[in-house]
């Protein structure tokens, strides 16, 4: 059984891990987590990985590898979001003696492990009709939104990315568009994306947005974390603001729960039009890092109901299973699986 390398490559973390190929699923055997940020390069990184892996894993180099990469990949090539690494295939391949390696988006590449994910990695969240023979589609709510689709071929899965989070947000109610507006002279941008709502990070704005009309002075419990999350931007000590909606939306907080019930609106919106424009009767699939933590929240009438609140094409998104993906791991796992079909 050949060995397979996987990498999960982000501007703050690394994780390589080293898989077995056979079976029904790859096999993890180890797996490192690098900070990213004490490296120049992936190469030098991927040979001090290899190198410590033992001498009963060494005998030969992995037969493939897959790297998944926070940024756009285009003619195998990558430069990352955050991160000053330009990531050519040809140069790992040589520099970290591999014969096989793949460069593939991080979301896109979530498109592969998807047919081998086992019940524990993934949670129903509304049940329907899946077709093997047609297109799926995968969002992810997380500090972005990520968004790909995956095209059955007779070589498997293709993963298509997308960039389809950076349409512009489209208000359904007055409420939604004085957010908008908010949002632009908030900030100051010309243009509100659908990422600035429909993301973790968009939680956390509708939250500050709702705090600034309803308790302008400050004096809600959740002032003081909104002002220190809007403050510290997009810095790695930024406190978990949406976290901290969610749970107190849990608890009963009138202010939370409103926020996550309009932005679980619009994210049930935006799957459901980018379902009609792929046409995903393959299935919906919700991953990123909000989708283990508000599985009851996306089981939610509101949810699904502005999701299949298309009109006309409401009897369209009926039959389409959605699915939450709940395995923090599932980005290696995925990278490992795209490994193997280079081995077909």
């Amino acid at each position: 059984m050949s060995l397979l390398l996987a990498g999960d490559i982000g501007g703050t973390k690394t994780l390589l891990s080293l898989w077995r190929s056979g079976g029904e699923r790859p096999e993890r055997l180890l797996e490192e987590r690098f900070v990213s940020a004490d490296w120049d390069d992936l190469a030098p990184m991927v040979r001090h990985f290899l190198a410590g892996v033992g001498p009963e894993l060494a005998v030969t180099p992995p037969a493939a590898a897959c790297f998944a990469v926070a940024g756009p990949v285009q003619d195998g090539r990558a430069q990352l979001t955050n991160l000053p690494w330009q990531l050519d295939t040809e140069s790992l391949a040589r520099r970290c003696g591999l014969t096989q390696v793949e460069l593939v988006n991080d979301f896109a590449v979530l498109i592969y492990g998807l047919p081998h994910l086992e019940a524990s990695q993934t949670a129903p969240v509304r049940a329907g009709r899946r077709d093997p023979l047609a297109p799926l589609l995968v969002l992810g709510a997380g500090t972005g939104l990520g968004v790909a689709m995956g095209l059955p071929s007779t070589a498997g899965l293709q993963a298509i990315p997308s960039e389809a989070a950076h349409g512009e947000f489209a208000p359904r109610s007055q409420q939604e568009w004085e957010l908008k507006q908010w949002l632009r002279a908030d900030l100051a941008l010309e243009r509100i994306s659908i990422e600035r709502v429909v993301s973790g990070t968009g939680l956390g704005h509708v939250a500050r947005w709702l705090l600034s009309w309803r308790h302008p002075s400050g004096d809600h419990p959740l002032s003081g974390s909104a002002r220190l999350w809007s403050e510290a931007g997009d810095g790695p000590a930024r406190a978990d603001l949406p976290a901290e909606v969610a749970i107190a939306a849990a608890a009963g907080d009138r202010l939370a729960a409103d926020a996550l019930g309009l932005w679980l609106g619009a994210y049930g919106s935006v799957c459901g039009d980018l379902a009609l424009a792929c046409l995903s009767r393959g299935g919906l699939w919700l991953a990123g890092g909000t989708a283990a933590k508000l599985v009851d929240g996306l089981r939610s009438s509101a949810f699904l109901e502005a999701f299949l609140n298309k009109g006309r094409l409401r009897s369209t998104l009926e039959p389409m299973p959605i699915t939450a993906v709940v395995d923090p791991g599932v980005g290696t796992f995925s990278a490992a699986c795209r490994a193997r079909m280079l081995l077909a």
